[in-house]
């Protein structure tokens, strides 16, 4: 406790320096990682937060903010609790709070803004990343609408409620976390054993951004290596029969590729013979500059980036089903990667701290990150789309979890949702995959884990592989199966096991190993804890997991095509992560790591002789 407690001197003696930054200290005394000492109460995240359409102006609304909680449907409040430390959630330690909502009480915020003098003229936006889960705004008394969902982006138009000078907004969010039917991944109100911490509020970035009175919406870019082309539909609001969008793909700054389109049909760009295709080998990305045209006349403008690549499946010469990447086997082979921080739970306390764990999982010898039950700040996707990373991303599961006997599944019972808790699903389902379509490290779907609010799981599929043909999707990541998607998914702890097999669908371990190795000095508990076996030093944990790591070389050869290792990091109760919950150890020996995981990645290069499966 001595030297947590040092810690968190040392945090609040950076941010007591200043009068501005005297009402803000971290909350509690759990362990932190290195980069909560850097963080700046008067600079919070000050990336730009939407890498896929980055527009020149805007002005970031992280900081201090007041707050309140008060009891579910009072009245706007006129005095808050303290500050808040935007965007990290109100039960994280560097909100500095530290409190937990509650299904029976709601979050308000406040805080006023100046709007620039040379945005005159133009239409005046106000983004949040993501909030969880129900949010209402106003701006100077005005409200402004309402949007439910924890994992998404979402804006509204304040042009109207603006006035000269200072201006108000005021937030409100209502979180029921397992109390409700909405998505929540692995949040619960008695966190422990594989749940953790709710997180309620305010996770991502707020922001301001000006754009003319008609203008570029969203942009969704689909790669064609076989066609050697590139397809860019644009939305626009209000659209016009006579608007025109043109789209330039610059290569280092030079323009090698171009197209336009009118009536807002897709811009169809032919590509260079020999433009370079994205890899975790050669992650090759191209920048892009859309321009929207109205009677001639530039309306707006706005930079993104694209790459060529593909992901598909295929039968190979043995009859197996494989994974391909760019029209080649590639054996998929990364950590479960909950995305949780001991100080900012859901949100990483810097843009560098966000990129680290992808850089780690990257030198570790990993080529993909099934991101878990989660969705990450856009930020995140970018990196692993600069980094070369492939993602299988899951959809967070939500309302309650099926009772099931394990390895007792298959064409199992499924849930039973509400029709409103069915719709709550569909649609952030169909809103996650609309902000994620157009990053390319994006490699597979999966709609449903392990059962957990599973429910009519080929519809499901089905939907999701119509809306997105351009990837896989894995119906259900260990969960009840059904005939129908691209994957069959198990979940075998803690050595990887092949106990079912689908000869139509690409077989897959999505969850193994799980190892369990507690470090004092570094865990959210000091008791409590959980992981497969209670491994003694970094020795027998290597040990352990290049065993398992050989075994999936082996399996390969049998038709296994992609393998999940529990997990990236520890987490809360969790001490099963290759890191630490604080990110200050490498559990395993790095370079036996390194070696393993590269040769799993490459076993489809040099397949291995087949043995048996069991």
């Amino acid at each position: 406790m001595a030297k947590y407690s040092y810690i968190y001197g040392v945090l609040i003696m950076l941010v007591c320096c200043t009068d501005s930054y005297a009402q803000w200290k971290p909350a509690g005394n759990r362990i932190v990682t290195e980069w909560a000492a850097q963080v700046d109460v008067s600079n919070i995240l000050p990336e730009y937060p939407r890498p896929l359409m980055e527009r020149t102006e805007w002005v970031n609304l992280n900081g201090l903010w007041q707050y309140a909680i008060l009891p579910s449907g009072k009245a706007m409040p006129k005095t808050y609790d303290g500050e808040i430390l935007v965007p990290f959630a109100v039960e994280s330690a560097l909100s500095g709070v530290g409190k937990e909502l509650g299904e029976n009480n709601e979050l308000w915020y406040r805080r006023t803004f100046s709007v620039p003098s040379r945005w005159k003229g133009q239409r005046v936006l106000l983004n949040f990343g993501a909030v969880d889960w129900k949010t209402t705004v106003w701006v100077n008394g005005t409200k402004l609408g309402e949007h439910c969902g924890g994992f998404t982006p979402f804006a509204f138009d304040i042009t109207q409620a603006l006035k000269k000078g200072d201006n108000e907004v005021v937030v409100r969010v209502w979180d029921p976390t397992d109390k409700g039917k909405q998505a929540r991944g692995k949040q619960v109100s008695n966190p422990g054993h594989i749940w953790y911490t709710p997180v309620s509020g305010i996770w991502q970035t707020v922001w301001l951004e000006p754009v003319p009175e008609r203008a570029i919406e969203n942009i969704r870019t689909t790669p064609d290596i076989d066609g050697g082309k590139l397809m860019v539909e644009t939305t626009v609001n209000n659209p016009k029969a006579n608007d025109r969008i043109e789209v330039k793909v610059l290569d280092d700054n030079k323009v090698i590729a171009s197209g336009s389109a009118l009536n807002h049909t897709s811009v169809e760009i032919p590509m260079p013979a020999d433009c370079k295709l994205w890899s975790p080998d050669s992650p090759s990305l191209y920048d892009l500059e859309i321009s929207f045209y109205a009677d001639g006349k530039l309306q707006d403008k706005v930079k993104s980036y694209t790459a060529m690549r593909k992901f598909s499946t295929r039968r190979d010469e043995k009859g197996y089903m494989r994974l391909q990447l760019n029209n080649k086997d590639i054996f998929h082979f990364g950590p479960l990667d909950q995305g949780w921080w001991p100080d900012g739970l859901y949100t990483a306390p810097t843009d560098e701290a966000l990129c680290y764990d992808i850089e780690k999982t990257k030198e570790l010898g990993f080529n993909m990150i099934r991101k878990h039950l989660k969705v990450e700040p856009a930020r995140w996707y970018a990196h692993c789309d600069r980094l070369g990373m492939m993602v299988w991303q899951d959809m967070p599961n939500g309302d309650k979890n099926q009772d099931w006997q394990y390895k007792q599944f298959y064409y199992g019972p499924e849930m039973v949702r509400t029709s409103e808790s069915e719709a709550i699903y569909r649609k952030e389902w169909k809103e996650v995959m609309d902000c994620l379509y157009s990053y390319p490290c994006i490699g597979v779907w999966t709609p449903f884990n392990e059962a957990m609010g599973q429910f009519k799981s080929v519809e499901i599929a089905d939907w999701t592989k119509k809306y997105d043909p351009t990837r896989p999707v894995n119906p259900a990541s260990g969960g009840n199966y059904f005939p129908c998607g691209d994957i069959l998914d198990l979940h075998s702890y803690p050595e990887p096991v092949m106990f079912l097999f689908d000869a139509d669908r690409v077989n897959v371990i999505g969850e193994f190993g799980g190892i369990g190795m507690a470090l004092k000095g570094h865990l959210w508990n000091e008791d409590r804890n959980w992981g497969y076996g209670d491994l003694k030093g970094k020795e027998e944990a290597t040990e352990e997991y290049l065993k398992y790591a050989n075994r999936l070389k082996e399996l390969s050869a049998l038709g296994l095509c992609g393998a999940v290792y529990t997990q990236t990091t520890d987490v809360e109760s969790e001490i099963n992560g290759l890191m630490t919950y604080d990110r200050k150890v490498v559990k395993m020996n790095a370079d036996a790591l390194q070696k393993v995981n590269s040769e799993v990645c490459r076993c489809l290069d040099n397949p291995s002789p087949a043995k048996s499966s069991h």
